[in-house]
C-alpha cells in the first residue's frame, strides 16, 4: 500500500511539474517578431506595448460596423494609460475595405477623427494571413484558443504580459463591458 501511495505522489508530482512548465512557456505575443507597418509608414514596435493591453480590430470603412471606430475612438481616449487599439484593414470580406493607404488613413481621421494605431491592409485568414493573425487565431501560437476571423470588427484582447485573453465577434461593441471589465 505504501509503495502506491508513494507511486501515486510522485506521478502527481511530475504532472504538476509539467503543467507548470509548459504553462511558462506559453509564447508572448511581445516575445515574438512580428512585422507591419501603420498608415503613416514605418515599422511597428510590438514590444513597445508591453505592460499595456492591446485589442486588435480587423477593421474596413464599408462594413454595417464601421461606426464602431467611434467606439474605438472613445475607448482608446478613455483607457489610453492602459490600452493600446491597433487597427487592421482588411479587404477580404465583402470587398468592404478597397482603398489605398492614404485612402484609409483619410476616411479614419475625417470621419472618425481616429488617433489610435491604423496599420497597413492585411490578411486576416487564408493563404497570406498576416503572422498576426497567425498567432491570434491558432492555439498551437496562443496557447488560449483556436478561432476564425469571421467578419470585420472581429476583436482581440491580449493582456500586458503579452497573452491573449479573449476574442469578440463583430457584434461586440467596443464599449461593451465584456471588453470594458477587462481592462
Amino acid at each position: 500500500m505504501k509503495n502506491i501511495i508513494n507511486s501515486a505522489a510522485l506521478i502527481v508530482g511530475l504532472m504538476i511539474s509539467f503543467y507548470s512548465v509548459n504553462a511558462q512557456q506559453a509564447p508572448s505575443f511581445y516575445d515574438s517578431q512580428f512585422s507591419i507597418d501603420s498608415l503613416e509608414g514605418g515599422q511597428i514596435d510590438f514590444s513597445e506595448f508591453k505592460g499595456k493591453k492591446v485589442l486588435f480590430v480587423n477593421v474596413a470603412s464599408k462594413c454595417g460596423y464601421t461606426s464602431q471606430y467611434s467606439q474605438l475612438q472613445e475607448l482608446s481616449e478613455k483607457y489610453n494609460d492602459k490600452l493600446i487599439i491597433v487597427a487592421l484593414p482588411c479587404n477580404q470580406f465583402g470587398n468592404q475595405e478597397p482603398g489605398s493607404s492614404n485612402e484609409i488613413a483619410d476616411f479614419c481621421k475625417k470621419n472618425y477623427g481616429v488617433t489610435f494605431l491604423v496599420t497597413e491592409k492585411i490578411k486576416v485568414k487564408g493563404d497570406n494571413q498576416n503572422t498576426i493573425y497567425t498567432w491570434l487565431t491558432q492555439k498551437s501560437q496562443n496557447h488560449v484558443l483556436d478561432s476564425k476571423v469571421s467578419w470585420n470588427f472581429q476583436k482581440y484582447l491580449i493582456d500586458e504580459e503579452g497573452k491573449l485573453m479573449k476574442m469578440f465577434s463583430s457584434s461586440v461593441n467596443p464599449l461593451d463591458s465584456k471588453i470594458t471589465d477587462l481592462l
